[in-house]
């Protein structure tokens, strides 16, 4: 039975997600961004991802959000108008409990009720666990970049997977 249930993200997340995500942007190299986003920031993010490309959380019993995952555009250009990206992101003490593989497996059924045709994963290529996790759910690894980003002085290779719908 799981300690957590998870639901669409509201303005009231910002916060926790903010906290989720910042860590990450200071700590590691999951994310190419390098500079902390604001609680503007995170409710603007939030009001983007109340459309077309939703946003969910996995919130504890306790009410706490501990993880979220979203769908984001592609590209700009029309002819991509059916592939999206996703991201997951899980607090790092809720971590090996199968939260990510909730956030996941709810967010591809979005993306397939949203009429998503593709959906493109970037990870860094040393996060074996996103992509293991993405493997899990029937991602197949189509690329990698090689030493595309450049964080905390180290060049970064991004591994490229995709779900066709």
């Amino acid at each position: 039975m799981n300690d957590y249930t998870t639901r669409p993200v509201q303005v009231g997340d910002a916060e926790a997600i903010r906290s989720i995500y910042n860590i990450e942007v200071l700590e590691s190299t999951v994310t190419f961004d390098m500079v902390e986003r604001s609680l503007d920031d995170q409710i603007s993010w939030i009001t983007d991802h109340s459309g077309s490309y939703p946003a969910i959380v996995a919130v504890n019993t306790t009410g706490t959000v501990v993880g979220f995952a979203s769908l984001t555009a592609y590209r700009p250009r029309p002819a991509y108008a059916t592939t999206v990206e996703n991201s997951v992101y899980v607090h790092r003490e809720h971590r090996s409990k199968g939260i990510a593989v909730t956030l996941m497996q709810e967010l591809l059924t979005a993306a397939a009720e949203h009429g998503f045709h593709s959906v493109i994963a970037r990870i860094v290529g040393d996060h074996d666990a996103s992509i293991q996790l993405h493997a899990s759910c029937g991602f197949q690894q189509i690329g990698r970049e090689v030493e595309v980003g450049r964080k905390f002085g180290k060049w970064l290779d991004v591994v490229v997977m995709q779900k066709m719908l």
